[in-house]
């Protein structure tokens, strides 16, 4: 740890900025219903309206734009099980550049269609014995690209929070901010939104059940890995919790709850028959924590990220028992 913190609020409004006109304002969505579920006010930040169908765009256009016209001349790579790989590739194809994308043998049908579909080159690999750092690292290496992580950068911590961001801004005070929790970026920037806003909020992570290595790590005070996490939750599928977002999440965020994969399906089809909503299981898990009671005082407003709704009418369908 560093006493000077990665990511400020100053940096998350610096990525506003920068992806001002390019990056969707998502709705904020209330529902009286969801409102008498919880016995609360719940606010939810609708990121799965946005470009790609995930916050992800938001990180992604905020490094790759910041690149130097030599770097997006020879090109970007990344590593990614659909959102990250998806907005890496819109990034790339808004700024004309091209883009390669090391993606999972399994990732779902429909987030491998996308990504190409946005113009990128996608090399596959097997999730559960092959290192997606390692094998990211020399691929861009090996072609001369430059790699985009998928959380492990200030300018996509930054760019995440801006969801955060705008939904206080939009909200006004709320009480609580719930965020999905996978590699870490997605909370480390909203935490650095919220706090920096709202310093007494209370920010609270949401976990599958099968893939805790964050609430792990911070039991432990330190990293912890864990093996590769099998749920239905795949964005949220991380065995350690990145280095730099771990840095940021150990001092701000307060809490992790974890959510099964069947109150995952749960929240996506009230998300659905309710609220009028598609959701994919990552997306659907703050909403799910929220849905199944979160530990503590009951708080009176809470912000949720639902945080993207990429999936295929097949799986969907499927996961739902359709």
């Amino acid at each position: 740890m560093t006493s000077t913190p990665p990511v400020t609020l100053e940096d998350v409004r610096d990525a506003a900025a920068q992806i001002e006109g390019v990056a969707h304002r998502t709705p904020v969505l209330r529902s009286r219903t969801l409102d008498s579920l919880v016995g609360a006010e719940v606010l939810l930040k609708c990121e799965n309206l946005q470009r790609v169908g995930a916050f992800k765009f938001r990180g992604a256009y905020n490094a790759a734009s910041r690149l130097s016209p030599e770097q997006l001349a020879r090109g970007i790579a990344a590593y990614s099980s659909g959102n990250h790989a998806q907005a890496v590739a819109l990034a790339a194809r808004e700024l004309g550049t091209t883009a390669v994308i090391l993606m999972p043998e399994d990732t779902p049908r429909s987030k491998l269609e996308a990504t190409a579909g946005y113009g990128a080159e996608i090399v596959t690999y097997d999730r559960y014995t092959g290192d997606r750092v390692a094998l990211g690292g020399a691929l861009a290496a090996e072609r001369g690209l430059t790699l985009i992580p998928p959380y492990e950068h200030p300018h996509i911590i930054a760019g995440q929070g801006t969801a955060a961001l705008e939904l206080i801004e939009e909200a006004g005070e709320l009480d609580a901010l719930v965020a999905p929790v996978g590699g870490g970026g997605l909370i480390a920037g909203s935490a650095t939104a919220a706090k920096g806003l709202l310093p007494g909020i209370r920010v609270i992570g949401v976990e599958p059940e099968a893939g805790d290595d964050t609430r792990r790590s911070l039991e432990a005070g330190g990293r912890v890995s864990i093996p590769v996490p099998r749920t239905i939750a795949d964005g949220l599928a991380a065995e350690t919790p990145g280095e730099l977002t771990f840095s940021v999440n150990r001092r701000l965020v307060d809490e992790i709850v974890l959510v099964d994969d069947g109150r995952i399906r749960e929240a996506m089809r009230l998300a659905f028959e309710r609220l009028k909503t598609v959701v994919e299981p990552s997306g659907a898990a703050a909403l799910a924590a929220v849905l199944a009671g979160l530990p503590g005082p009951l708080p009176s407003r809470i912000g949720v990220i639902v945080s993207g709704g990429n999936i295929g009418a097949r799986r969907f369908a499927e996961l739902l028992g359709g």
